[in-house]
């Protein structure tokens, strides 16, 4: 089981190369590509195992539809517009929202100490923002909305995880996601060229594999554990944006990303001991 999560987060890790290596096509489009993909994966399973594909409660999985599109959305923009470590990172603050917005959205309990953790990400935003010029005021606001949006989707997911089959769930993601992508992507389209193909097919396919082998890990495995194995991603995109893009990081930089990382292992190790 663990090493499904190791075998996620590496086939994250390069679905994030992918992204990267597009960075010249505009976001919407990479999107586009990443839904058809998991559209037609999700769409052949679902019939293939006799499942009925639109679910039971349509209304929230159309609302979590719309969280995820939002999210994927903003996720894949910091991806191609800031260094590689950085974006991961802010993408990863997700848990702590889905923590915060848990009180409100299913009643879940928190602990006081859980708040201080939650300032410390933040703290830790804060350093890894101010010490590097390539991130700008807008695209960290665009990261963080990102991981907003994420965590109300996770919600949404805990709320209906008992009357839902998971890949219905899954399903919704690019059914709501190809409209709002596509009509935006036909006004501002650039045709992808050569290479471009293969690597917007890798998104789509690796992305299908990072989250099977993630599903398979999550029902396997102490959660705890696993989620912990998560942040492993950071380690891959610091690596890989060093090796790959010839990026680098300031010492600030990096105590911020170390400082959001121990927030939220401190965060979940408080969820998972009460």
């Amino acid at each position: 089981s663990i090493q499904y999560m190791l075998l996620a987060g590496f086939f994250f890790a390069l679905m994030n190369i992918s992204v990267k290596l597009v960075s010249h096509l505009p976001t919407m489009e990479v999107v586009l590509f990443r839904s058809v993909i998991s559209l037609l994966a999700s769409y052949a399973i679902l019939r293939k195992q006799n499942i009925p594909v639109f679910g039971n409660n349509k209304k929230l999985l159309i609302a979590r539809g719309i969280a995820g599109c939002l999210g994927l959305v903003g996720s894949f923009y910091t991806l191609q517009n800031i260094p590689l470590a950085s974006a991961v990172t802010i993408n990863y603050t997700a848990p702590l929202f889905t923590t915060i917005l848990g009180i409100f959205m299913v009643k879940q309990y928190v602990k006081p100490i859980q708040f201080l953790f939650f300032g410390m990400a933040i703290a830790g935003v804060l350093m890894m923002k101010g010490f590097d010029s390539r991130i700008s005021n807008f695209d960290l606001a665009v990261g963080l909305m990102s991981a907003l949006f994420a965590a109300i989707a996770y919600n949404i997911i805990a709320k209906i995880k008992t009357s839902e089959h998971p890949l219905v769930i899954i399903f919704y993601f690019p059914l709501i996601t190809i409209p709002f992508v596509g009509i935006y992507s036909i006004f501002d389209w650039k045709t992808p060229q050569g290479i471009d193909w293969f690597y917007l097919l890798l998104v789509g396919i690796l992305t299908q594999l990072a989250q099977y082998y993630m599903t398979l890990s999550y029902q396997t495995a102490n959660l705890s554990k696993v989620s912990s194995l998560t942040y492993l991603g950071v380690v891959y995109a610091l690596g890989i944006g060093f090796f790959f893009f010839e990026e680098t990081y300031s010492l600030y930089s990096l105590l911020g990303i170390g400082l959001i990382i121990l927030a939220i292992l401190f965060n979940m190790r408080v969820k998972t001991s009460k």
